[in-house]
């Protein structure tokens, strides 16, 4: 009989994990079994599919087992009456501020969960490599909420006040930011650099390409997220825009905010938009909505779309300030803002759903309700009506429908108190 090194032993477990991770089992159901929840009722709505209609859903174990039209009731240990509301994958913030305690203006992901329906949320660069693995720690290990994270160039994070992180370049580490990419590839995509003029102040792109050198130090595709909005000047936004990758995420893409000179430095400028960011966009730059208490503008949006620079994910740039602002940026709000400006129900769902899955590397594991996914669902009423929604310039657009968060279900666990009450949970 050979006899195992240490060395054979670990790579041959490491492997099994692996795989059991990679396809977790599923026992086929035996006619008596019972699913722990089903969904009845709901108009199902889920893109990655191309389904819209009638369906009940059924989850054992954690884990989508069934999406059929009729799941009789003696089959289910608890049911959720989704009746007249509408049923889609749980959706993915690609944008958003949760790391509490550890940043000035981080939000619990698991408090946003009643609120936005959000069941995986990306943290835009709150921590940096000096307090990364508390954000891990103590944030992501203890969230029921999915938690994955841009990593800042900067070594201390986002820290708006009293003074920008970036205002001295010496806190961009470009070493220290690969070794903690290298060393993260499960809960890492990248790296996240804000270039707006209040942020970086007059050191141009050098922010900007030291992430992007990170990034390709790393080891593995790490992505860029790159926030713009109130850049220093015209000519360094379209430098900006030339140097991102394909895969790179430009955020607040549709920002109206000015710079510190108050002038307009964004991707629409005197009413026109960019060659620069057209050129961004074909070559496979990631458009991303950021709406925020300061970075979405209707006008900017009005000229960018028609010009061909179209969303690619919508998120909502969530946190303590942003939530109470007058655009309230909570992400079903967001969406609807975006039906407002001629995106269908179906487009606006699949920009907070499979196609942030798809950018963060994660379908078709999230952002689905197929069968064998986490069983990760946000219900949701579709109020129609007049409604009129407010951008972060006071800019002012009237909608005929509004998306609203009723119950959220994440990892086959319904989460917390719904946000309304039309339904029992038996």
């Amino acid at each position: 009989m050979s006899v195992l090194s240490r060395r054979d032993f670990l790579a041959l477990s490491t492997s099994a994990a692996i795989a059991g991770l990679a396809a977790p089992a599923r026992a086929a159901m035996g006619p008596n079994d019972k699913y722990d929840l089903v969904i009845r009722g709901g108009e199902v709505l889920d893109p990655s599919q191309s389904l819209r209609a009638r369906r009940d859903i059924g989850i054992r174990w954690g884990m989508i087992e069934t999406v059929q039209e009729a799941i009789p009731a003696e089959r289910a240990l608890k049911s959720i009456d989704a009746s007249g509301k509408l049923v889609m994958p749980g959706l993915i913030d690609l944008h958003s501020h949760v790391y509490p305690y550890g940043s000035a203006i981080g939000i619990p992901a698991d408090e946003l969960v009643q609120f936005q329906g959000t069941t995986t949320v990306v943290s835009a660069g709150d921590a940096g490599v000096n307090n990364l693995a508390a954000l891990r720690r103590f944030i992501v290990a203890q969230t029921r909420a999915r938690i994955y994270a841009f990593v800042h160039i900067a070594n201390n994070g986002l820290s708006a006040f009293p003074v920008a992180e970036l205002y001295n370049i010496d806190n961009a580490q470009t070493e220290a930011c690969a070794m903690a990419l290298a060393e993260n590839p499960d809960f890492l995509l990248g790296v996240k650099v804000r270039m707006s003029e209040n942020v970086i102040y007059k050191h141009g792109l050098e922010p900007l390409k030291r992430g992007i050198q990170a990034c390709e130090m790393c080891g593995w595709p790490a992505k860029m997220m790159v926030h713009i909005g109130g850049v220093e000047s015209k000519e360094l936004m379209s430098q900006i825009l030339d140097l991102l990758r394909p895969g790179d995420v430009l955020t607040h893409a549709y920002s109206g905010a000015p710079n510190m000179s108050n002038a307009f430095t964004n991707i629409v400028q005197e009413g026109k938009l960019l060659p620069a960011a057209l050129a961004a966009k074909q070559r496979g730059v990631i458009f991303d909505v950021g709406h925020g208490g300061g970075s979405f503008d209707f006008t900017v949006a009005e000229v960018a779309i028609p010009g061909g620079c179209t969303p690619d994910t919508i998120s909502s740039d969530i946190h303590v300030f942003s939530g109470n602002s007058p655009g309230i940026p909570f992400l079903p709000n967001v969406m609807s803002k975006f039906m407002t400006l001629g995106f269908t129900l179906e487009q606006v769902v699949a920009m907070a759903t499979t196609a942030p899955a798809r950018i963060i590397n994660r379908a078709p594991n999230i952002g689905t309700l197929q069968v064998g996914a986490p069983g990760d669902v946000a219900i949701m009423e579709l109020v129609e009506g007049p409604v009129s929604f407010v951008d972060t310039r006071n800019n002012k657009r009237d909608g005929k429908a509004q998306l609203k968060p009723i119950q959220t279900v994440i990892n086959g666990v319904p989460f917390g108190r719904p946000y309304q009450a039309p339904f029992a949970v038996r």
